[in-house]
């Protein structure tokens, strides 16, 4: 019963998407240009229409939706010519033709599976627009056996191929840049999610290491109990021992879930420019969230493939987030990435209220913090901390200076760590 409802559900919203593509076909088709003598024939943006959507989305037969489009199309014209009282025989024979071409366009890119040739663009353009040649060229001799007095001329068809392979890739080109940026925003979704988890997994870890600690002074104490036969107590000290064990390896099973769903997104390679964009897009949305006024800078002078993407934006992301919070209504911060010798440097200086010099040996430490929300809870303290775990794993340093205006951030990677 389940799968008989989804498949009428799909059935359903398959053929209001084939209405859908047959009539914006109709009216993209009226917005035209007419090359040749009267009205017969017209370059229109049916045709861009008709393979745009149908790239977007194939409906589930191309043959079906070439034949309902071609007849939307011409009644939707015949009706034209209705409202301006054109004799209905001629209004057929000239209309009736593009039935001929939508059927024939479709019934190619049916014949290809168009769905395989996607990621190759020249080669979907160059059937696409050996497909609608065919198709024009069909409609434009079926108009010439219809209608007495119409002709068409070698540099005429040297004009209908020419079209064909202007408006093919215009659409496998706009197609493309569509799914570019689909994919892109993909990319900015799964690489920030990663490096969530990322910094998370840290946590985790140093709470097992603490774990672990408690687990062996519980054991530890049991033995002490029972050396001096406090047999109740050291009885529930082994409990305790053992409840914390149990947290212990469910613990451990977080862990290795966490850890691989970041390796696995680490298993891609981006351009470091890539990470510093996708920063400093997340943190101009953050700025703008919390209604402030904020210029960001991007100095870039090396670029290469990391395969480090989820530590290196978690770090990044921390501390472009916390020059977010430390500006109050205006400011300005700048990420600068260059490379020196065998090292690599990202700095990133901010004009907000700055870190008290006392301050600055400490904050790295888990707990401190300078933020509190509006109730006057104080924030968790864990960013900087994480930072400075990710930049250990790294191999790396990190320097923190304080010009009197703002704050500065200097790190330094080996450039072997994260380089491909």
């Amino acid at each position: 019963m389940i799968n008989n409802l989804f498949n009428n559900n799909f059935k359903r919203s398959d053929g209001l998407y084939l209405v859908f593509i047959a009539l914006l076909t109709a009216i993209a088709s009226e917005i035209k240009v007419i090359p040749f003598n009267g009205d017969a024939f017209r370059f229109g943006l049916g045709s861009i229409a008709f393979f745009l959507l149908i790239l977007i989305r194939p409906p589930a037969s191309l043959i079906r939706t070439g034949l309902i489009t071609g007849l939307t199309v011409v009644c939707f014209r015949l009706f034209g010519d209705m409202l301006h009282q054109t004799d209905l025989a001629v209004s057929l024979k000239t209309h009736s033709p593009v039935l001929l071409f939508y059927f024939l366009y479709a019934l190619g890119l049916n014949f290809i599976k168009i769905e395989q040739y996607k990621t190759s663009p020249l080669l979907l353009g160059a059937w696409a627009a050996g497909f609608e040649f065919i198709g024009n060229s069909a409609e434009q001799l079926a108009r010439l056996l219809l209608l007495s007095g119409v002709n068409v001329t070698f540099h005429e068809w040297i004009l209908l191929g020419g079209v064909a392979v202007l408006r093919s890739y215009f659409v496998v080109g706009l197609y493309s840049s569509i799914i570019i940026s689909e994919h892109k925003k993909r990319m900015q979704e799964t690489l920030s999610l990663g490096s969530e988890l990322y910094a998370e997994t840290l946590y985790l870890q140093k709470s097992m290491d603490h774990i672990e600690q408690i687990t062996a002074s519980s054991h530890d104490l049991y033995r002490r109990l029972k050396k001096k036969e406090l047999h109740e107590l050291s009885v529930q000290a082994l409990l305790i021992a053992q409840e914390i064990h149990e947290v212990k390896k469910d613990s451990q099973r977080i862990f290795a879930g966490l850890s691989k769903m970041t390796n696995e997104k680490r298993n891609e390679n981006f351009f470091l420019s890539d990470l510093i964009d996708l920063v400093m897009t997340s943190n101009k949305k953050y700025s703008e969230l919390l209604k402030k006024n904020i210029t960001f800078h991007e100095l870039i002078s090396s670029d290469f493939e990391t395969n480090q993407q989820i530590p290196l934006l978690a770090l990044l992301n921390n501390i472009t987030a916390n020059a977010v919070e430390s500006i109050k209504n205006k400011g300005e911060i700048i990420l600068e990435l260059f490379e020196e010798g065998e090292t690599t440097y990202f700095i990133i200086k901010d004009s907000g209220d700055g870190i008290p010099k006392e301050d600055i040996s400490i904050i790295f430490e888990p707990g401190y913090t300078t933020k509190f929300s509006v109730q006057g809870v104080a924030a968790t303290g864990i960013g900087l901390s994480h930072v400075q775990e990710i930049i250990r794993t790294l191999k790396g340093q990190i320097r923190i200076e304080t010009p009197g205006n703002g704050t500065v951030f200097r790190i330094e990677i080996p450039t072997e760590n994260i380089r491909k």
